[in-house]
């Protein structure tokens, strides 16, 4: 149940950026969330609905995912292959001297907020 903790780590992050940037309300975040990074996205999204209802900052923020394909790369043929179907070992030339170049992140692309007054932020 490692998606609640991601949740927490993220609202604390939003909360950051919220106070930076004068927020008042967040509508959506948009993350970039790797093929193999172990999160489940159905159920990191049933946290995200239910952390958000106690978070007033994110109350009516609706969450984005979007997949990044997980890629490996093989050091004996330089070939880059699809991760999910293969594995470790290269469908290329059957070696195991492969290591993952893509699709264990989790990153916050996006962030749609509404902030404070403009003109308090100096017409920005």
């Amino acid at each position: 149940m490692h998606e609640m903790g991601i949740i927490i780590h993220l609202a604390k992050t939003l909360d950051k950026v919220a106070e930076e940037n004068r927020v008042t309300r967040i509508g959506s975040v948009t993350l970039s969330i790797g093929e193999v990074s172990g999160i489940v996205t159905d159920y990191f999204s049933e946290c995200w609905d239910y952390f958000k209802k106690k978070h007033p900052l994110m109350e009516e923020s609706v969450l984005k995912i979007e997949t990044i394909p997980a890629v490996t790369h093989c050091d004996a043929c330089g070939r880059d292959y699809s991760t999910i179907p293969h594995g470790k070992t290269c469908p290329h030339c059957g070696s195991g001297e492969t290591w993952l170049i893509q699709g264990n992140e989790c990153i916050i692309k996006q962030i749609e907020a509404e902030t404070a007054d403009p003109e308090e932020q100096g017409g920005d």
